[in-house]
């Protein structure tokens, strides 16, 4: 199994840092003066950063990509010095990537390389919505909950779901709260923003839905959301050929139970279908992952 990456020239970079607020991951930081990749576990190789750098110093690579190997990866790190071995180990932390970080700090005891000093945090903290922090806001609401501290500055942050509200701030639920209660177990959930491995495919029941469908269906969450991990996406508008190609990567990565694919009635729609059963296809998993599929008319009722 391949996959997209990218590839920072050092030798071209000035560390000018225009591809960092391109990259909606959080993977790239300047690190003494330089672009550095910190985690690939967050880069998903669809090259966002790519056009920003005006030293054409970022490509994007294919390399073999079978299940993330941490110690791989901090063999590669290592290599780029202290100051980045502490950003990676950061940035598991703060993304709750527990089991990770332990492997990381084993492999640099194995290598007897010291271990930086990094501000650690209890809880992850990073404000790109990770599966942790949404489901631990989920199971705290039924009382009084406070939105967990903001860190930075990444697309589709706790924060902005939660706009009205300040992180100094917290809210009761009421019963009428509750039956409108988001269901989100996973953010990002735009296909193309999706990463290729995450905790929250593994194990997971996946409902892949057009984006028409979650303002067209009044019970979108309650029915369809819940227990599931998101997916969205347009089979008109977006490039199919990319849809299926990620999707599969996805597919084949991560150990998916179901897959639930929600379109709506009109004639475009059903390439999702098509999008879906060709990246099983593609992943090998067609008979492994099992494959349902609901229409939802335009007027907002199941169709039979």
């Amino acid at each position: 199994m391949k996959r997209q990456i990218i590839n920072i020239d050092q030798k071209l970079c000035n560390g000018c840092g225009a591809c960092i607020p391109n990259c909606p991951e959080g993977a790239i930081q300047i690190i003494d003066g330089k672009a550095r990749l910190v985690s690939d576990l967050f880069c998903d190789g669809l090259g966002a950063c790519l056009g920003h750098c005006p030293e054409g110093a970022i490509t994007t690579v294919t390399r073999e990509a079978e299940a993330y190997n941490e110690k791989i990866v901090m063999a590669n790190i290592v290599k780029q010095g202290v100051n980045t071995i502490k950003a990676h180990l950061e940035h598991l932390n703060h993304h709750g990537e527990s089991e990770l970080y332990n492997q990381a700090i084993e492999y640099l005891n194995e290598n007897k390389i010291v271990v930086p000093n990094i501000s650690k945090t209890d809880e992850p903290n990073c404000d790109c919505g990770s599966a942790d922090v949404q489901e631990k806001f989920n199971n705290k609401l039924s009382n009084q909950v406070k939105i967990p501290k903001i860190v930075s500055g990444c697309p589709g942050s706790l924060s902005r779901m939660l706009n009205p509200i300040s992180t100094s701030e917290s809210i009761l639920e009421t019963s009428s709260q509750a039956s409108q209660r988001s269901e989100l177990r996973n953010w990002p959930i735009q296909i193309n923003l999706l990463p290729l491995q995450a905790k929250y495919f593994n194990d997971s029941d996946v409902l892949l839905a057009a984006d028409c469908v979650t303002a067209s269906y009044p019970n979108f969450h309650r029915e369809f959301v819940k227990d599931h991990t998101l997916m969205i996406g347009c089979p008109k508008l977006d490039d199919s050929t990319h849809y299926i190609e990620k999707l599969a990567k996805i597919f084949e990565l991560n150990a998916i139970r179901s897959l639930h694919v929600v379109i709506m009635e009109v004639p475009c729609c059903s390439g999702l279908l098509r999008i879906a059963k060709m990246a099983l296809e593609k992943a090998g998993k067609g008979p492994k992952i099992p494959l349902r599929i609901t229409v939802v008319t335009t007027n907002g009722q199941i169709k039979q």
